[in-house]
Parts: C-alpha cells; structure tokens; sequence
C-alpha cells in the first residue's frame, strides 16, 4: 500500500473570492481557459468562455481546478537581471519621440482588439477613456458570469498561475468586483514552481486532491471608499491649485510598500519640506492620496468629475479654470531620473529648469512620450496638466509589483529622499510662477 503523501503549497488567494467556510477539499483536475484570452480582450474571452462551458458542463461538481496553462519555463525569468536601474542609453532612448502613426478608426459597437501585437498597441492608444471603460466594465461582465457558471456547476475552488511568477513568488490580484456579481468561487494563484507540480502529478495520472481553507469578508452592501486630501494654503493667488498625488491602495498579498506606499510618503514629503521649510507660495498646495486606483483610477476620476470637468461632457468649472498643475508618483520605489511630458512639449522648457539642479543625481530626461496607468490620467484626460515621473525600475516589475514581496524591505530610503527633493523643486516652481502651467487643447466630449 502506498501510503498518500502531503505537501503545502504557496499561495494567495485573489480578491473578491468567497469563503470556504471552513477547510474543504476535491479531486484536481487540470481544466485552463484557453491562454488566447488577452486581459481586456472582451471578444476572445467570450468565445473561450463559452467553449470551456460546452466542454465542462454536468463535470465539475466537488473538483478544484488547475484554471491556467503550466508555465513552460519557470528559469527563463531568472535570465533577466532581478534589480536594475536605467542606463544612459535607456534614458536617451525615452527621450526620443515615437514615430507618428494615425489613430485606428474606433468603431463603438464593435471594438474588437486586434490580433497583431502592434496594431492592438494602436488601438488601445486610439480609444477614449469612456471607450477603454467600456471594454473594461465587458470583460469583468464576462468574469462575473464565468464565476456564476462555476459556482452553480458546484466547483469548490479555483488555483491559477501567472506569468509573473518565479521563485516562489505569487502575483495576485482579484476577480470581478462589479456590484449584483456574485463572489468567485475560492480562488488562489500558486507559485509557479507550485502549481507546475500539480499539473506534473495529473500528468502521471496520479491522484491528487487539495484541501483549501479561504476566511474573507466581503460586504454585501456598497462601501464607501475615500481619498486623502490636505493642503498648503498659498498667499496672493491662494484660489488656484498646484496639486500632488499618488494612490494609497494597494493588493493585499504584500503591504503596498512599493505600490504605492512610496509614491504616498513622498508626496507627503513634498509638503512637509515645504511646510518644514515655511516657504511663501503665491498658490495653493494640495496633496490627495487615491483610493481606488487599482480598479481603475476610481478615487481621482471621481475626484476630477466632481471638482473640475467630466471628460464625457467637458462642461468645466471655475476651479478648472484656476488649477495650475498636478505631479504624480506611482512606480515604485526608484528615484527619480526625469518626467513624461505627455505630449505637452510647453511643459518642457520649465521642466529643464526646475531639473537642472538633479541632474549629478541622474535626473536627466525629459520625454515627450505618455506614459498611463495612474492617477495624472485623470487630469490629462479633461485638459489639466498632469504628469508622471520617470522613476528606475529596481525591482518593481520583477518582484515587487502586485505580489506577496510588494513589502517594506524592498523600499530603498535614499531614493525617495531623491524623489521627494526633485517634486518638491517642482512644485515649489509651480506655486510661485507667475502663470499658471500652460495647457494643451481643451480634449472634445467623450460622448
């Protein structure tokens, strides 16, 4: 008689999974949605749900499932440095325009991603916020209904993988959140080394079951969420606003030290260096931490409706009219070695004076380029300068970003003390010029 062996495996469970009520166990079967769903791919996700539907109905009852493909090569992220910083070629390649391309014609009852790497690239640049969203809320529609079908096929847990994953490391995120969504069926991503174990042992046709035990609250009611809001206020022209920022969200697998616990205390830097340092300013400075920006840059979206224009009307207000500018941090815990102008090249003459002083600390390149996902998006978007800071990559993408690592130990002092002396330059320039930042066109309504 072979007597059964056991063995624990690292995981984190995804956000927005349901509890397990106590530990519960099932038979593991190695059953992946196709890996040709792309992440906002609503078309391709809908016909590799339907197809998973059509093979596995009446056969998931009381199993746990193995939901994504094996990674093939576990080593191949290892090839790649863990920790670097940009070198003076990367840098002098950012700097450099991209190549002009036209904008894809968007067809709004049918935006279908393209297959082609660079022209799905173009097509993501080529859509309005309101059109992104639009795909956005259809794929987590699409995820919610997929966790219904398997929660009434009576699946009793869910383990993924993800490509980030090496090293033990596990990289996790959620589920979808959308209100009248049911919660997921228990979900887990395992560790890459973990979950290729699993998948090996089904190989062999040996038996495996997995016992899971999940404890989580999730409200039934909407909860409110808030953003973090203090200020400066300035002397002879304090009604207009020279604002800071960063989220003060993060993934729960890790404590959000690098995302963005750094980008937060630095912006709080900035006004204590200021307030510290009793300097006069013609403007008001305002700080605002975010919530909500990991499902969409909810906080400061609301934020920008309610204080200054909706981007599907851009019917503005008088504040919009007396903002200056906004200055924004959120990747990582690298210095700071320039800023994305974001198309805005009136911007770039202040920007080499207020990054003269930086640049022996390698605070060098000033990019045209745009660069997204955060919060400045939401004030770019209605016409107010908002930018991003280029910041080295340490170990964000590799490590730390969205995963169980994402923890103090991997904050580096001497670098937000950097970022934190640059922005408060920059700020400190934009509160005490006589005019405010200068603008790009006014965007056209989204509707």
């Amino acid at each position: 008689m072979i007597e059964p062996r056991y063995s624990l495996l690292a995981a984190s469970p995804l956000a927005w999974s349901r509890s397990t009520n106590g530990p519960v166990s099932g038979e593991l079967i190695l059953a992946p949605l196709s890996t040709s769903s792309a992440r906002f791919n609503a078309k391709t996700l809908g016909t590799d749900i339907q197809k998973f539907k059509d093979k596995y109905k009446g056969k998931l009852k009381g199993k746990i499932l193995l939901m994504s493909q094996p990674k093939s090569d576990v080593l191949a992220s290892e090839m790649k440095a863990a920790l670097t910083r940009y070198a003076d070629t990367d840098l002098s390649q950012m700097a450099v325009a991209p190549t002009p391309v036209a904008k894809l014609a968007i067809d709004p009852a049918n935006m279908e991603i393209p297959d082609d790497p660079e022209l799905a690239a173009r097509f993501f640049t080529s859509l309005s916020e309101s059109q992104f969203m639009k795909i956005y809320d259809r794929v987590q529609e699409l995820q919610g209904e997929f966790s219904k079908f398997l929660l009434e096929e009576g699946v009793v847990a869910v383990l993924r993988n993800d490509d980030r994953a090496h090293d033990a490391l596990t990289f996790s995120e959620g589920v979808s959140y959308k209100a009248g969504v049911p919660l997921a069926a228990p979900t887990f991503v395992v560790t890459a080394e973990h979950y290729n174990r699993l998948t090996r042992l089904l190989e062999k046709k040996a038996p495996v079951r997995v016992m899971v035990n999940l404890q989580a609250k999730v409200p039934d009611a909407a909860v409110d969420a808030y953003n973090i809001v203090a200020e400066i206020p300035g002397t002879t022209k304090k009604d207009e606003i020279v604002m800071v920022g960063a989220h003060f969200d993060s993934w729960h697998s890790g404590t959000g030290a690098t995302d963005n616990a750094s980008g937060s205390a630095v912006m709080m830097e900035v006004v204590r260096i200021l307030k510290s340092l009793d300097l006069k300013m013609d403007r008001t400075v305002r700080i605002a931490l975010w919530s909500g920006e990991e499902q969409g840059l909810l906080g400061s979206k609301a934020y920008v409706r309610e204080h200054f224009a909706d981007p599907k009307t851009m019917k503005t207000t008088e504040a919009h009219d007396k903002f200056a500018g906004y200055f924004n941090l959120d990747n990582g815990s690298g210095k700071i070695r320039g800023v994305y102008l974001q198309q805005h090249d009136a911007m770039r003459p202040l920007f080499e004076q207020w990054l003269a002083p930086f640049r022996d600390q390698g605070v060098t390149t000033i990019s045209i380029r745009n660069t997204g996902g955060t919060d400045h998006q939401a004030f770019d978007a209605v016409g107010l300068p908002g930018f991003q800071f280029i910041q080295d990559p340490l170990d964000y993408m590799t490590v730390t970003h969205h995963s169980n690592m994402d923890v103090y130990d991997h904050a580096q002092a001497g670098d937000l003390m950097q970022a934190s002396a640059v922005i408060a330059t920059c700020v400190y320039g934009a509160a005490t010029r006589p005019d405010k930042l200068p603008r790009k066109p006014l965007p056209k309504p989204e509707l």
